[in-house]
């Protein structure tokens, strides 16, 4: 591994002007600007939605089946915090609703989806979760299987100056030391755009983990929950040095834009289901006015992002 990368922490070294209780300067850790896998595949897709996303941070709505993805990889988190023989499908139901009270706990504007419904409709919304936790228990089974980690945060600074940070569902290391990355998507299978938009995530985590471990994973597996079928990829060193060049062009592509606001519209088949239209030139909308590169960070993904 090149000496001139660098392994990165949660706090970085730039820092943004705060103030004591004196009202004395003071200043607090910022996080730099960095690439996660989510806003990358924005930026592919649409710069525009980039800065939608990224840099105005316009606030978007998320449907029922974001919310249940979200509420699915939860769960599924908290079904390997249990002792191995405890990792079984009625187990793994029960930690639906106590894993949704305190999710939307912590963001009550989620329960606003569910205003004027009544229980039978959020029974139908929690039990289609219980769909998805039926048909993981149909891809493995969870007690054969000790996990090195899951919901993992990455982060790595490339020699080129990049910074990748993003999350990884779940990561099993064999007693040999072979990587596999597990990718779990609550929708179906996806077709040719989709699948590509999987695969660019999947190599995203695989070029941050050779970079921090020196080992290039053997496997990285997406798991399609709503239809139970899984798509298992080996990568080679060759392939990802590749794909760690085309990360470090979109950095400086978005860069780039992001000196003088320039973030164009790509209008595809995909501007259907963006939330942005109204903002949009390509449907007659304005932008908001440019805010500048934004500070501490860009490249944060969310919840919603991850259970894609």
């Amino acid at each position: 591994m090149p000496d001139t990368e660098t392994v990165t922490t949660d706090v970085l070294t730039s820092a943004a002007a705060a103030s004591n209780d004196d009202g004395t300067a003071a200043t607090r850790p910022r996080r730099r600007p960095a690439l996660s896998p989510s806003r990358a595949s924005d930026f592919k897709q649409c710069p525009l939605l980039y800065r939608f996303r990224a840099v105005d941070r316009l606030p978007e709505v998320p449907s029922k089946a974001q919310l249940r993805g979200t509420l699915v990889h939860s769960v599924l988190e908290r079904l390997f915090a249990l002792p191995a023989a405890d990792r079984v499908a009625p187990r793994a139901k029960e930690l639906l609703e106590p894993a949704w009270t305190e999710l939307s706990a912590d963001r009550p504007e989620w329960t606003e989806l569910f205003e004027g419904e009544d229980a039978e409709e959020t029974s139908d919304w929690l039990a289609s979760a219980e769909k998805l936790i039926d048909a993981y228990f149909g891809l493995e089974d969870p007690r054969r299987l000790e996990p090195e980690a899951c919901e993992l945060h990455v982060e790595i600074e490339l020699g080129s100056g990049v910074l990748l940070r993003g999350y990884i569902d779940r990561v099993d290391v064999a007693p040999t030391g072979e990587i596999r990355v597990v990718d779990y998507k609550t929708g179906a299978a996806p077709r040719e755009i989709g699948e590509a938009k999987a695969m660019f995530q999947m190599k995203f985590y695989a070029v941050v983990l050779w970079r921090l471990r020196g080992v290039v994973p053997r496997q990285l597996k997406l798991m399609y929950l709503t239809d139970g079928q899984s798509l298992a990829y080996t990568p080679d060193e060759a392939e990802l040095v590749r794909f760690e060049r085309t990360l470090e062009a979109i950095w400086q592509a978005i860069l780039k834009a992001g000196k003088t606001g320039d973030f164009r519209p790509n209008p595809s088949k995909l501007c259907g289901w963006c939330d942005h239209q109204a903002h949009c030139p390509e449907y007659g909308g304005t932008p908001p006015p440019y805010p500048g590169w934004p500070e501490p960070d860009a490249g944060e993904e969310t919840a919603l992002d991850r259970a894609d």
